[in-house]
């Protein structure tokens, strides 16, 4: 089964054909700068677009920055406030022609990692994904059950959300240090371990690659691991929600 997985981002929005069987890609991830506000009506045109790029006409699955239940958007932490009541299935569906159904990001990507990658050794226990890029996102999986729509990348943090002081885009932003940064991730990782006691920390987004930079730097207690798929997490779980929630209608 391939489907066409789709990640809302930022700074760019990117899609591309998932083998389910494998959770590889079967064509080049191609890459969209997400439009200026990144208001509702601009991100369908572009969905549309990568739509296209693919020629695909099947079932859509997208990651979204935002809390989305059964397809409508709850939240708007770092896009347009006009998101907030938008159905965002339909949308998509009325723009692209296909059938989309659209999925927290996070809650995306730690479906991929949980089903393709390091989270598949532990079903049994307790484990945290974290997306780190523009903002922090977040998904708790207990005993491979999904929380779906947390949102502890907005605890607070001296009085700021705590992906405010310890996203990888601050980082790129403040021209922090690694060790800098990483005195800041840590303040945050021990807030959450006091919340929810993981057994399992994975840590993803496109810094997981340099994992080798900071995770000496970390004190846990829950075993700390970088996720094995990268940046592409949040596609090929977009993916598998599509095929999930398209096998149940």
């Amino acid at each position: 089964m391939v489907i066409l997985g789709i990640d809302i981002g930022g700074s760019g929005i990117k899609g591309a054909l998932v083998d389910l069987e494998t959770g590889e890609f079967t064509t080049p991830r191609h890459r969209i700068k997400t439009p200026e506000g990144a208001l509702p009506a601009d991100v369908a045109v572009v969905v549309k677009e990568l739509v296209e790029h693919f020629d695909y006409h099947g079932v859509i699955g997208c990651g979204f920055p935002a809390i989305v239940r059964e397809g409508v958007v709850f939240s708007a932490a770092n896009i347009d406030k006009s998101w907030i009541g938008v159905n965002a299935n339909q949308l998509f569906s009325e723009v692209t022609g296909c059938s989309v159904f659209t999925v927290n990001d996070a809650d995306a990507a730690g479906t991929a990692e949980m089903s393709f990658g390091v989270g598949k050794d532990y079903q049994k226990e307790i484990v945290l994904l974290l997306t780190l890029g523009t903002g922090i996102g977040t998904a708790v999986f207990v005993r491979g059950n999904l929380l779906p729509n947390t949102e502890l990348g907005h605890i607070e943090l001296r009085g700021k959300d705590a992906e405010r002081r310890a996203s990888a885009a601050v980082r790129t932003k403040k021209k922090l240090s690694w060790e800098a940064w990483t005195a800041r991730l840590q303040e945050y990782l021990s807030a959450i371990e006091m919340l929810i006691s993981p057994d399992v920390i994975v840590v993803g987004g496109g810094i997981s690659k340099d994992s080798e930079k900071y995770f000496p730097l970390l004190k846990t207690r829950a075993k700390l691991l970088p996720a094995s798929l990268l940046n592409q997490a949040g596609i090929v779980g977009a993916a598998l929600y599509a095929y999930q929630q398209s096998s149940e209608t």
